[in-house]
C-alpha cells in the first residue's frame, strides 16, 4: 500500500525543479489534469465576456466544475446568464471533461510524432484501463473518431428539424450545444425548460436518447460493435453491456410510466405517446445525463427512488457516463447469485468472472455508497429539505447526472461546496480506487482462518 514518504516527496520536487517533470501516481495526475482544467474553466467564466450578469467567483466554479465532470448542475440560469462565449466555454469544458484531456494529449503528441514519456505512458494506461501503449493510442484516435461522427449526424438531425421553428444560425447553434450535452451525458440546456417544448416530438426525443445511450454504454463497446458487426463475435463485455443497458432502459421506462401515468403534474396530461416519449427519455436520462421534458420536482417519491436507483449505477466503462458502472453492477448481481445457488464460480456470459474483479466491485459499491450516506448526512445538517429530495440531490451529484429536482440552487453554501466535491469525486474517484486496489502490496504472511458469522 502506498506510504507517503517524506524523503521520496523532496526527491520527486528537486527532480520537478530540475526537468520540469513531476513524479507522481496516474491517479493524482488525472485529479491534478482535472483540477487545472477546471481552474481554468472558473477563470473563464468569470470574465466579463463570459456573462451577461455578474455572477460570483464560487457561482462560476460551480459552473466550471459541474461541466468538466459532465454533471449539468448549476446555480444560474445557463441560457440567460452566460453570453455565446460562455455557453462555448461550457460545451469545450463538456466535451473535453466528458472525453478526458488524456485523450486529447495522446492524440495532440502523436499527431506532433513526438515520443509518450514513461510517465505520459503510465497515466495513460490509467485513464483507459489497458495494459498496452499501442492499444492506448488505437483507443484515443478512436474515441476521438467516433465522437464527431456521433455529434455531427446528430447536430444536422436536430438542425433540420429545429430550422422550421426559428433561423439557420440559432436552430445550428442549440443544435450543436444540444448534442455536445446528450453524447457527453450532461444535462445542461439553453431552454430554461429544457426539453418539455418537445416533450411530444419523436425526431427529438429519440435522437437525445440515442445520443446518450451511445454516449454512455462506452467506447470500448462502440469501437469493439463497429469492428465485428456480428453478435457472436463480440467481446463477452461487449455483449453485457448491450444487455444491462437494454434491460435498465425498459425496467426504468415501464416503471417511470406505470408510477406517473396518473400524475397530472408530469404525464397525466399528455397524450399516450407524449407519456411514452416522456417515461422514454426520463430513463435513458437518469443514466448520468440529467435531460427531463417533465418537472422533476413534481414525481412521486416513488418515481425518485428508481431514478436513484438508475442514476446510482450509471453508464458503461469508459463511457462519458459516471454511477458505479453497468459492469460493477453485473458483477455484484453475478456474485449474489452464484452464492445464493450454491456454485463455486461467479459466471458472466459464460465466462469466469475472477475473484479480484468481485472484490473490485464491491469495494467500489461500499465506498460510493458510504460516500453517498456522509453527504446526505452532512446536507441535513447543513440545511433543512424533504429527505428523498436530499438523497436524489447527493446520488445526480454523486453520478454526475445532473438531474436536479431544484433543491441544488437553495441549499446553503456549505451544502454547496459539498455537492462540487461529489461531482469531483464521483467523475474521478472510481480511477483512484481502482488504481489503489490493483497496485496494493501482497502481504507474504498467511492468517489462519476463522469462521465470521453474516446475513
Amino acid at each position: 500500500m502506498h506510504r507517503w514518504n517524506p524523503g521520496r516527496t523532496y526527491l520527486s520536487y528537486k527532480r520537478f525543479r530540475k526537468t520540469g517533470q513531476f513524479n507522481a501516481s496516474p491517479p493524482l495526475l488525472l485529479a491534478i489534469g482535472f483540477l487545472t482544467l477546471i481552474a481554468l474553466g472558473t477563470v473563464l467564466l468569470s470574465l466579463p465576456i463570459s456573462t451577461r450578469e455578474p455572477v460570483s467567483l464560487f457561482q462560476a466554479l460551480f459552473t466550471a466544475v459541474s461541466a468538466v465532470t459532465v454533471t449539468g448542475l448549476t446555480l444560474v440560469n445557463v441560457s440567460t446568464t452566460f453570453t455565446h462565449f460562455g455557453q462555448v466555454i461550457i460545451a469545450l469544458l463538456v466535451q473535453i471533461g466528458g472525453l478526458g484531456f488524456v485523450t486529447f494529449a495522446v492524440i495532440a503528441v502523436r499527431t506532433m510524432g513526438k515520443k509518450i514519456s514513461l510517465q505520459q505512458q503510465a497515466l495513460a494506461l490509467e485513464a483507459f484501463n489497458q495494459t498496452s501503449l499501442a492499444k492506448v493510442q488505437r483507443t484515443a484516435f478512436a474515441i476521438f473518431k467516433i465522437t464527431a461522427v456521433i455529434e455531427v449526424v446528430g447536430a444536422i438531425i436536430l438542425t433540420l428539424r429545429w430550422w422550421p421553428g426559428s433561423n439557420f444560425i440559432d436552430a445550428l447553434s442549440r443544435a450543436l450545444f444540444h448534442t455536445v450535452m446528450a453524447f457527453n451525458n450532461s444535462g445542461f440546456a439553453l431552454q430554461t425548460t429544457q426539453l418539455s417544448l418537445y416533450v411530444s416530438d419523436p425526431v427529438t426525443i429519440l435522437t437525445t436518447t440515442l445520443l446518450i445511450i451511445l454516449g454512455g454504454i462506452g467506447f470500448s463497446v462502440l469501437s469493439d460493435v463497429s469492428g465485428m458487426r456480428r453478435w457472436s463475435k463480440l467481446a463477452p463485455y461487449t455483449r453485457l453491456a448491450i444487455l444491462v443497458t437494454l434491460a435498465l432502459n425498459l425496467a426504468g421506462f415501464v416503471l417511470l410510466w406505470m408510477l406517473e401515468y396518473n400524475n397530472y403534474a408530469t404525464l397525466g396530461t399528455l397524450s399516450l405517446h407524449g407519456q411514452a416519449l416522456a417515461a422514454w427519455l426520463q430513463s435513458v436520462s437518469s443514466r448520468t445525463a440529467g435531460f427531463s421534458s417533465i418537472n422533476i420536482g413534481q414525481l412521486s417519491d416513488s418515481s425518485k427512488l428508481v431514478i436513484i436507483i438508475l442514476m446510482f449505477i450509471g453508464g458503461g466503462s469508459l463511457s462519458t457516463a459516471s454511477g458505479i458502472k453497468i459492469g460493477t453492477f453485473a458483477v455484484l448481481v453475478a456474485a449474489a447469485r452464484s452464492y445464493i445457488f450454491q456454485r463455486s464460480e461467479v459466471v458472466l456470459m459464460r465466462r469466469s468472472v475472477s475473484p479480484d474483479t468481485v472484490q473490485k466491485a464491491l469495494a467500489l459499491l461500499l465506498v460510493t455508497i458510504g460516500l453517498a450516506l456522509i453527504s446526505v448526512l452532512l446536507i441535513t445538517v447543513f440545511d433543512h429539505a424533504p429527505f428523498i429530495d436530499i438523497v436524489f440531490e447527493v446520488v445526480t451529484a454523486l453520478s454526475t447526472t445532473g438531474m436536479s429536482n431544484g433543491l441544488t440552487a437553495h441549499l446553503s453554501v456549505p451544502s454547496q461546496s459539498l455537492i462540487i466535491i461529489l461531482m469531483f469525486a464521483g467523475r474521478l474517484g472510481p480511477l483512484t480506487l481502482i488504481y489503489s486496489l490493483a497496485t496494493q502490496s501482497r502481504s507474504r504472511i498467511r492468517y489462519a482462518e476463522t469462521e465470521i458469522q453474516v446475513g
